[in-house]
């Protein structure tokens, strides 16, 4: 079994360019109303039109605010790699780099273009 996390987002394109950037991802689908990244050739997250149905219905409430409760969570060996294109895609940085008390790797949290929470952190 492999997790393929789905956010339902304003705009998949701009949320597509935001994260390919974060991510070092390319497109593996493309378009206005659906998306998947792609790392070393695997689907690690899709993106889907907040008000788009297809056909399952609409996948959130556009009145509620995305994401409450919900983290984000990449592990990557790249961790300063990572950082650096988090700064230059100007991310809202939520928690600077630190070392996570408990888990004993460094992490990073912020916010994607919708208000998602997304961390990354080192392996542990």
């Amino acid at each position: 079994m492999r997790a393929q996390p789905l956010l339902a987002v304003d705009d998949v394109e701009r949320a597509g360019e935001w994260y390919r950037k974060v991510l070092n991802a390319r497109s593996g689908h493309g378009g206005q109303d659906y998306e998947q990244l792609l790392v070393d050739g695997h689907m690690i997250l899709q993106l889907h039109r907040l008000d788009e149905g297809h056909h399952h219905g609409t996948i959130g409430d556009p009145s509620l605010a995305r994401g409450n409760g919900v983290a984000i969570w990449f592990e990557t060996t790249d961790f300063d790699g990572t950082v650096a294109r988090v700064r230059e895609a100007a991310a809202d940085v939520v928690t600077d780099v630190h070392v996570n008390p408990n888990a004993g790797h460094r992490e990073i949290w912020l916010r994607d273009p919708d208000g998602y929470l997304v961390v990354f952190a080192e392996p542990a």
